[in-house]
């Protein structure tokens, strides 16, 4: 049986030279009538004398083409990077394990995944992928930069390059098809930027950077990138807020937002202003669909500038002062009625072992200056503090219970300080991460606070940060975050331990990991991973 077309497109078929004919009449019914009404008024009104004033035409020299003019400047400093990486399937069931008490004898997953997984999802759109299958995933992921030394270095967002095996750089001005690789000089983790160089055997475009300090709520701005690959887009808004934090109680990640559209592609690249010049790194999104919701966010250049000059010195690193203390986020006036306090920082914790607590400042107490320099907020300083070289000293003043009192504190590496709550993946100087070992394996000792995390007996075991993948560690289906606690019988304490075991294999031998799968407690015991090293 033919199918059957609906009743208006039969219709209209039926009665198609009706249609036209009636359209034609129409038109020339309403010419005439135009051309009487016309007539009527010509010959009515034409003796009267008209008080409207003459439309004119402005000047071509107006904002309309102040847009274009800022694109056509900025556009061949924006480049699009293109990164591969291979991804650890989470699903891809361990040779010779058991299955956890969430999956089931084929490898399938119970759900859950990390706790940041819904954070990353929302702001930086996330990747998706398969849900199951036996092996790796080639990820393959797109996004924008910014070159600012013609000699080729180029700033753009750490999770743009983040454990990427192969960095390329397409430039606008070139032929499609020529790319460039790329080398990574230095991230840093707290801001969410990177550096990236390339080399070109001639003097690139740069971009000018401008002051975000001297934006205001309102100004017009463009962000230029690849949004889903589309290279040299340019989409407009304005300045939607300034210093916005959008991850509770993360220092150093106040953002300008703008409603100028940014999606998934267009980190790295450029927030501009007015005058050309780049005052921001757009980073984020808000959404709840991975794609452009009205609200972006960009790394103020203020911020990108500090950072950027820092990573491209000697030590290819971002280094911060810290002095081990933590306090609300916002000010709370209940705080400072309760403590006794009218302006000032009051201590909710002191890190054991930290400047803070060496010093003997205790929960409770406020800080009000730093040499002798007033300080409003935790803002203030955190901003002072952490511009400060770890081993210089500074004389905080505080309240305590109401008295004024004095102390001289040692300023920390925050990085250190702070290493097991900045991440796993904390990276400081390239030449003092891990070698990758023979195995496939990069380890790392388990802090004091991390074995505890973990729930690690103190002083055992080296946790997994990274396998390489195709590796034998890979093969026999090691995963990041594992802890290793011994290897063939040996215990493995510290990357000495492992690193000494790891030296007297040979090929052809047979390896035993015990090991505590990541995310495994005490009470669900160990695993044995082996295998044959080839």
């Amino acid at each position: 049986m033919e199918p059957r077309e609906s009743a208006f497109w039969v219709s209209l078929k039926a009665n198609r030279w009706l249609y036209t004919l009636s359209i034609l009449a129409t038109l020339t019914v309403g010419i005439l009538i135009g051309s009487v009404v016309s007539y009527g008024v010509k010959g009515k009104e034409a003796q009267k004398s008209s008080d409207a004033s003459p439309l004119t035409v402005p000047s071509p020299q107006q904002l309309s083409n102040t847009f274009s003019q800022i694109a056509k400047q900025l556009e061949p400093a924006v480049v699009n990077i293109n990164t591969e990486s291979t991804i650890k399937n989470p699903h891809k069931q361990r040779r010779g394990a058991r299955p956890g008490p969430d999956e089931d004898d084929n490898g399938g997953g119970g759900g859950g995944g990390s706790p940041f997984d819904d954070f990353f999802d929302r702001f930086f759109g996330g990747q998706g992928g398969p849900g199951g299958g036996g092996g790796d995933i080639k990820e393959r992921s797109l996004g924008s930069g910014v070159v600012v030394d013609a000699k080729g270095y180029i700033i753009t967002n750490r999770h743009v390059i983040e454990k990427a095996d192969r960095i390329r750089v397409r430039l606008q001005d070139e032929p499609p098809g020529v790319q460039h690789d790329a080398k990574v000089v230095g991230s840093d983790q707290e801001t969410d930027l990177a550096v990236i160089k390339i080399e070109s055997d001639k003097g690139l475009p740069t971009a000018k950077i401008g002051n975000s300090d001297s934006m205001q709520v309102g100004d017009w701005v463009l962000a230029i990138g690849s949004p889903f690959g589309l290279q040299a887009t340019v989409t407009a808004g304005i300045v939607s807020a300034k210093g916005r934090n959008i991850v509770p109680g993360r220092q150093f990640q106040s953002f300008v937002q703008t409603d100028a559209a940014i999606n998934p592609g267009n980190s790295g690249g450029p927030l501009v202003n007015m005058a050309g010049e780049v005052i921001g790194i757009n980073t984020a999104i808000l959404t709840e669909t991975n794609a452009y919701a009205g609200v972006g966010f960009a790394m103020p250049s203020n911020t990108v500038v500090n950072v950027y000059n820092q990573i491209i010195g000697p030590e290819h690193k971002v280094t911060r002062g810290s002095i081990g203390v933590e306090f609300a986020a916002q000010p709370v006036p209940a705080i400072a009625r309760v403590y006794g306090v009218q302006s000032g920082v009051t201590i909710s914790n002191v890190v054991p072992g930290s400047p803070a607590d060496s010093a003997g400042l205790k929960v409770g107490d406020t800080i009000t200056s730093v040499d002798g320099k007033d300080v409003k907020n935790g803002d203030e300083l955190v901003a002072d503090i952490a511009s400060r070289k770890p081993g210089s000293k500074a004389k905080l003043g505080f309240v305590r219970n109401g008295k004024k009192e004095e102390t001289t504190v040692t300023i920390a590496d925050r990085s250190k300080l702070f290493a097991a709550r900045l991440g796993e993946d904390q990276q400081g100087n390239e030449e003092q991460q891990p070698k990758e070992s023979k195995l496939g394996l990069t380890v790392r000792a388990l802090t004091p606070d991390l074995a505890d995390r973990l729930d690690v007996p103190a002083g055992k075991g080296v946790i997994v940060q990274d396998v390489k993948g195709g590796s034998f560690a890979d093969d026999i289906g090691l995963n990041r975050g594992d802890v290793v606690l011994e290897i063939n019988k040996q215990p493995v304490n510290s990357a000495e331990d492992f690193a000494r075991i790891e030296g007297t294999l040979k090929s052809g031998q047979d390896v035993v990991f015990l090991v505590r799968p990541r995310g495994a407690g005490r009470q669900d015991g160990t695993i044995f991973i082996a295998g044959t090293l080839p």
